[in-house]
């Protein structure tokens, strides 16, 4: 009896072996565990998502704990719908277009190629580190919008429903703007690229 309830007892404070659903239940019951391994999982993912929308490393951090701030005191407000991702990434969203409407710092950074790149990975070979140069100038031309929505696509994965949800507009929106976005990028990209590539 006292070996049952003993592995009982180191069951209720073993660290989660479900998805993000069963921590998300385990949120919405105020487990600070699930909670930091939800913060955990989300965080890297987040940073880079925020760090590419918005170019701004001073908000990225603030955002990212606004964010899961949201999701800690508001589980509840996840009604099912969507992806639990979608979910966060809405939420991340709208936190960084506030944190932009705050900030008057001017877009353009003249250091942020000098900054070490937050994407982990060997070390870039110099061809490379030219093509994603003319990559991040390219997409530093792009809106606000169109910028986003290159950035959910490609290196978040999200398809143009789940990018509707997070952006809270129509799916054709969604759908126009990674057109423009396509068009100028390869505009842009053809000519300067091909020789790196």
């Amino acid at each position: 009896m006292r070996q049952g309830a003993a592995r009982d007892s180191r069951r209720d404070h073993a660290p989660a072996v479900g998805g993000e659903a069963d921590l998300l239940a385990r949120v919405l019951q105020r487990d600070l565990r699930a909670f930091e391994a939800l913060y955990r999982l989300y965080h890297p993912r987040l940073a880079r998502f925020l760090f590419n929308m918005t170019r701004r490393p001073a908000i990225v951090d603030e955002v990212v704990n606004d964010t899961m701030l949201v999701v800690w005191s508001r589980p509840d407000s996840f009604n099912g719908t969507s992806k639990l991702s979608s979910w966060i990434f809405a939420i991340a969203y709208r936190k960084a277009l506030k944190a932009l409407r705050r900030q008057d710092l001017p877009i353009d950074d003249p250091q942020a190629e000098e900054r070490e790149s937050l994407a982990p990975g060997p070390e870039q070979l110099a061809g490379e580190r030219r093509a994603q140069h003319g990559l991040h100038a390219a997409l530093d031309e792009l809106s606000l919008d169109h910028r986003t929505v290159v950035e959910l696509t490609y290196f978040q994965e999200f398809g143009y429903r789940e990018i509707a949800e997070i952006m809270d507009c129509p799916i054709d929106t969604v759908k126009s703007r990674m057109f423009y976005a396509r068009r100028h990028l390869g505009r842009v990209l053809s000519g300067n690229l091909a020789d790196w590539l």
